[in-house]
């Protein structure tokens, strides 16, 4: 399972921990927690599990670190 993350932070931060980034996911890598545990900056706070299916957007932002998750193909709950 990979995930499609994208830094947002300057080219120069050097992977830091915590930067904001944005990530699509697949149902398939639910339930969604930050920061996944196969990513470098996996120790940079603690993890959280996010109900991104649960939103009416299929978007959540981590509280901790503001990444910005997306739900690829996306159906609402009814």
């Amino acid at each position: 399972m990979q995930n499609n993350i994208t830094n947002k932070a300057d080219s120069d931060s050097g992977g830091a921990c915590c930067t904001k980034r944005f990530c699509e996911i697949t149902q398939a890598e639910l339930p969604l927690s930050c920061p996944p545990i196969n990513e470098r900056v996996w120790d940079g706070h603690p993890r959280v599990y996010l109900p991104i299916e649960e939103t009416e957007t299929g978007k959540f932002v981590c509280p901790y670190c503001g990444t910005e998750y997306v739900l690829k193909n996306f159906v609402p709950q009814k």
